[in-house]
């Protein structure tokens, strides 16, 4: 089933709204609690800047509801493409509250607690996500994106991680994530909120 605000709302908007989502595959499964938006070619930071196109960045060009996958280092990172076909922006998923499958995903990750899906590439790692999902459609028989009951007390609006030399986008406010979420990446053991984890009640 395609999600339809993907296209018709801006990325900033969308980046939002997906927390609380439920990113699954093949029976493991986890709320997204952290994203970024990417926002194509005027954004320095993003693999679009400039129109740029090569083999690489492809998916990005692709309508709404398809992903990109691309592979820094040892790690493969999941972006969710929006809007029209042409128009390269996208959301990066970076950190899951795990759900189903865990012990699937720890047996992936080596790694128990927060430490096993707080970060994209770990998330990635723990789900099985690589390379051959790039270009993929969402919901049309791998990756699933549903939504849920679960809704953020409060959303953290900051900078995005990683992104040096590129102002004013490395301090753009395009990072979102679940306040008090233990899983949301480099969250202080003293801002967790490991009662509500950040969910409404």
């Amino acid at each position: 089933m395609m999600i339809p605000w993907l296209v018709t709302q801006p990325t900033i908007q969308s980046a939002q709204q997906l927390l609380g989502m439920q990113l699954s595959l093949a029976g493991c499964s986890g709320l997204i609690v952290e994203t970024e938006a990417y926002l194509g070619v005027e954004d320095k930071a993003a693999h679009a800047f400039g129109g740029r196109k090569t083999p690489r960045n492809h998916s990005l060009y692709l309508p709404a509801n398809n992903v990109y996958v691309y592979q820094m280092h040892q790690y493969c990172l999941l972006n969710i493409v929006t809007r029209t076909a042409e128009v390269p922006e996208c959301i990066l998923i970076r950190a899951l509250e795990p759900q189903a499958g865990m012990a699937k995903m720890q047996q992936r990750r080596h790694q128990e607690g927060v430490g096993l899906t707080n970060g994209p590439g770990k998330l990635c790692q723990a789900l099985a996500i690589d390379r051959a999902f790039d270009g993929s459609r969402l919901n049309a028989g791998g990756l699933q994106l549903t939504a849920t009951t679960f809704q953020p007390r409060h959303i953290t609006i900051g900078p995005r991680i990683g992104i040096p030399n590129k102002e004013p986008w490395t301090s753009a406010p395009l990072r979102f994530s679940v306040q008090g979420n233990p899983f949301v990446s480099a969250t202080a053991r003293r801002d967790q909120d490991l009662k509500t984890r950040g969910w409404q009640s």
